[in-house]
């Protein structure tokens, strides 16, 4: 955890915070800190800053804090990713928390198999947390919006046009000539298939309605890998 990120309920006056329970023993047993200590801190959806420890016991952080420093900027994208198996959900929502991402789509294909849209950590809690979790690493403060979408068509004819007005439209394909830009820094959004990619309706509706497929190479990469290589190369 490089960042303490205090929720609205932590603030208990102008400037101070109590904190418990996982944050309170993340800075007890791997910052080992103390009374005195300054740790780095910031509100969530708000500044960042720092805060001086005034009391630390077993189940209680009192901080002093001063917030005055704006988050790192956002990158200009939104992700529709299809949803992964749920463990590797659980990396890719850290990773897209950390990288800057701030609108999240799962989005439902061909692919993705039913019993993943039951899986526990979908919830809006589970969820949650693993983007509070990629906040904390990349020191941010800004949560990520996370929509569900469990058809492809009706989402794809629907919403995703409005979604996308005005962005640039990419989907991560293999079966493509194009190699993936670089550096491109314009709002764009960036479609990212299953295991085993997109069939090809799904390509072809996307293109249909003004995506461009490009690949990264040869190699065929896990989503969780393909993510932050994609995010990486598009924007500076």
């Amino acid at each position: 955890m490089n960042l303490l990120l205090l929720e609205p309920e932590d603030i208990v006056a102008p400037g101070r915070a109590i904190v418990k329970g996982r944050r309170l023993t993340h800075v007890q047993d791997v910052h080992k800190a103390e009374i005195g200590h300054t740790l780095r801190v910031g509100e969530l959806n708000g500044l960042m800053g720092e805060a001086i420890i005034t009391r630390l016991q077993k189940d209680v952080l009192e901080l002093d804090f001063t917030l005055d420093t704006e988050p790192p900027s956002s990158l200009p994208v939104t992700v529709l990713l299809a949803l992964p198996r749920p463990k590797m959900l659980k990396r890719t929502l850290q990773t897209l928390a950390a990288m800057g991402v701030k609108k999240i789509v799962l989005m439902n294909t061909y692919r993705v198999e039913k019993s993943f849209w039951q899986s526990p950590w979908l919830k809006p809690e589970a969820v949650r947390e693993q983007l509070i979790l990629g906040l904390e690493q990349a020191r941010d403060t800004v949560l990520p919006e996370v929509i569900l979408e469990k058809r492809f068509k009706p989402f794809v004819e629907d919403r995703l046009p409005e979604m996308s007005q005005g962005m640039r439209k990419l989907v991560a394909h293999p079966k493509t000539d194009e190699l993936c830009p670089s550096d491109i820094n314009v709002p764009t959004v960036l479609a990212i298939g299953p295991e085993g990619g997109f069939i090809p309706y799904e390509v072809e509706r996307l293109v249909e309605y003004g995506f461009e497929c490009v690949h990264l190479g040869p190699r065929i990469l896990r989503v969780e890998t393909a993510v932050p290589v994609l995010l990486s190369r598009l924007f500076h």
